[in-house]
């Protein structure tokens, strides 16, 4: 009787063979289900990764068009022009008349003069073409006066002449609380007065030229810039005064109206 004897060796080479199968089979397995697993969360991802893009796009749309929204700040400069609305009561004409609560309106640019300290300059109309008709019932109860000279100014107190705080370096820039603004008209026809009922007899009505007066608050709105408040208007009335061998002009403010400003 034969007996076929295998070595022990052969024995533990052949399963150690069959171990290294059995691991490939399951590393290959694990490989796959990854795979499947992987190409499944990229389809149902796929839409929801589209959807960021768009609503990225639509962010930087949103942005770009509030961006274009942002107003400019209001500046004492040509940048910015100006509606001054004057409301004035009890004026005179020429030939006698009362004017009551009578609107003008006047359009144009504070214009500031390099240099100078405190801050001050003038006022420039603008012209036709430039100004701005889009108020018709106002245009059409108001008359527009004509600007001869102007001059503002940016002040501390006017009645406090006192050096203000920020020349000791209190505070980072000047703050100047009050403009204290100078209009003076050029004479404004107004309308005819017939006396004899024919047109020799006409004769044309006027407002002679004024010189007028306020004092302002103005403030200095981070977020909206420049601001100046509604304020009282004074006309400067000439007094002259004789005396022995001389003459003395003396001028006295008195109270006509109401000034307002409307950048635009």
């Amino acid at each position: 009787r034969h007996l076929d004897v295998v070595p022990n060796t052969h024995i533990q080479q052949r399963t150690m063979s069959n171990n290294l199968t059995m691991k490939s089979l399951s590393i290959l397995t694990t490989l796959l289900l990854a795979a499947i697993q992987s190409h499944a969360f990229v389809s149902n991802n796929a839409p929801t990764f589209q959807h960021a893009i768009a609503s990225k796009s639509r962010l930087s749309m949103s942005q770009s068009t509030s961006s274009s929204d942002i107003k400019k700040k209001t500046t004492l400069t040509d940048e910015t022009k100006w509606r001054l609305r004057l409301l004035l009561n009890d004026v005179t004409t020429t030939k006698g008349k009362k004017l009551n609560g009578q609107l003008f309106v006047l359009e144009g640019n504070f214009i500031e003069e390099e240099g100078y300290e405190p801050p001050q300059g003038t006022f420039k109309e603008l012209n036709r073409s430039d100004a701005t008709s889009n108020d018709s019932k106002e245009a059409g109860d108001a008359m527009t006066l004509k600007v001869s000279r102007s001059r503002w100014t940016l002040s501390e107190d006017p009645n406090d002449k006192k050096d203000g705080l920020w020349i000791w370096g209190l505070f980072k820039e000047p703050l100047y609380p009050f403009m204290l603004l100078q209009l003076e008209t050029k004479e404004l026809k107004i309308g005819s007065i017939n006396k004899n009922n024919d047109d020799d007899g006409e004769t044309q009505d006027s407002i002679p030229p004024l010189k007028l007066y306020a004092q302002i608050t103005h403030i200095r709105n981070e977020e909206v810039g420049v601001e100046l408040k509604p304020s009282n208007l004074n006309v400067r009335v000439l007094e002259r005064v004789q005396l022995p061998g001389a003459s003395v002009d003396l001028y006295e403010e008195e109270a006509i109206g109401s000034i307002s400003f409307q950048p635009f």
